[in-house]
């Protein structure tokens, strides 16, 4: 044991293993601990690797399974008749063969993938047959075309792109900036959420469902913070991609008066500070000057060179277009107003709000 430990000494001291027995048992050590990651790293991208071929080849197989079925349900006089009692059949001459994974609904899925991506070059090996599974219950194509492209953008769990479906973020995207982001619906379907500027980042309302809270139950902004705190995790994820927590309450001292901002965040795509202010009152303009000062300090005192301007965002109850708009306006500094609510927003609301914008932006423009 002194032997031992007098090697490890030497080593620590000098850098070099010493000689003799003692050292040969120390080198060994420590070779063998070498090997072992190596070996580790070496089983691990493997194991992924497999992974990642069993999928393609599941989704490929699947793909063709609802290829069949359409080239054959064209094929067929009365095609009603067809999708009613051919795919039960199938799915039991299936199951009895090959055993689960045959069922009359994953037989209809796949035939919607198929429909759905007629070329499977642009299936994504990203996803699993989950997720597509989940994505071919939305039938409005851009809508799942926009939910594919965040899953495999942000890698959400299947229950993460569960969450964000019942939330609306969809539609919430839309609505955030009012009419004047209308145009990009198609990109929003084809590209899903760019990042390049700070207004990318905004949602209008905030879902906060994963809190627990009964709507109408008043709280205090210390409690909620104490509550998205806890659930950081699941807050992150209705933020959006890039967010890093850095703290809450984080001190500001300005001629010997403290302030505190009560959330504080890093976004690693825009490569900027966000500062989150909450209020559960409407959005006053004392909290938007309150926030542009927090945010001067962070742009002059906290971010370095390569630090874009820091961004800062009101969440509260509720808010007043008119009023938002002479609160926010004239500011130097990237300042938001969201709302935020406790439970899920009515989706078709939501949904009729979307088509009613859509509506008044398809409309021709009038000739003067």
């Amino acid at each position: 044991m002194l032997k031992r430990c007098a090697a490890i000494l030497f080593l620590y001291y000098t850098g070099y293993p010493p000689s003799g027995k003692g050292a040969l048992k120390l080198s060994n050590l420590t070779h063998t601990d070498s090997m072992m990651n190596e070996i580790r790293e070496l089983l691990l991208n493997a194991r992924q690797r497999v992974a990642v071929q069993v999928n393609t080849e599941l989704l490929s197989t699947y793909w063709n399974v609802g290829k069949i079925i359409v080239e054959y349900e064209q094929e067929s006089k009365d095609r009603a008749d067809y999708g009613k009692q051919t795919l039960k059949e199938l799915s039991k001459g299936l199951t009895k063969e090959f055993g689960k994974g045959f069922s009359v609904s994953n037989l209809y899925n796949m035939r919607l993938f198929y429909m759905h991506h007629k070329k499977f070059q642009t299936v994504s090996g990203k996803l699993s047959w989950s997720h597509y599974c989940e994505l071919l219950t939305i039938s409005d194509p851009d809508k799942r075309s926009f939910y594919e492209k965040e899953t495999i953008n942000s890698g959400w769990s299947i229950r993460e792109l569960k969450r964000q479906i019942s939330t609306s973020l969809y539609e919430r995207l839309l609505l955030s900036e009012g009419k004047t982001n209308k145009e990009t619906v198609l990109a929003l379907a084809e590209k899903g959420i760019e990042m390049t500027t700070p207004s990318d980042i905004i949602k209008d309302p905030y879902v906060f469902e994963f809190l627990g809270v009964p709507e109408n139950k008043p709280l205090l902004e210390s409690d909620l913070e104490k509550a998205l705190v806890a659930q950081i995790e699941k807050f992150l994820l209705e933020l959006g991609r890039g967010f890093m927590f850095v703290g809450t309450q984080q001190r500001i001292t300005l001629n010997n008066t403290h302030y505190y901002v009560d959330m504080v965040f890093y976004n690693k795509i825009l490569r900027a500070y966000v500062l989150i202010e909450l209020k559960t009152t409407k959005l006053t303009p004392e909290a938007a000057g309150q926030l542009n000062m927090y945010l001067n300090y962070y742009a002059a005192e906290v971010n370095d060179e390569h630090d874009n301007p820091p961004i800062g965002i009101i969440l509260c109850t509720d808010k007043d277009s008119v009023a938002a708009e002479y609160a926010l306006g004239g500011l130097s500094n990237n300042i938001f107003a969201s709302r935020y609510v406790s439970y899920i927003p009515n989706k078709e609301q939501l949904i009729a709000q979307v088509e009613a914008v859509l509506d008044e932006w398809h409309k021709p423009e009038k000739e003067f």
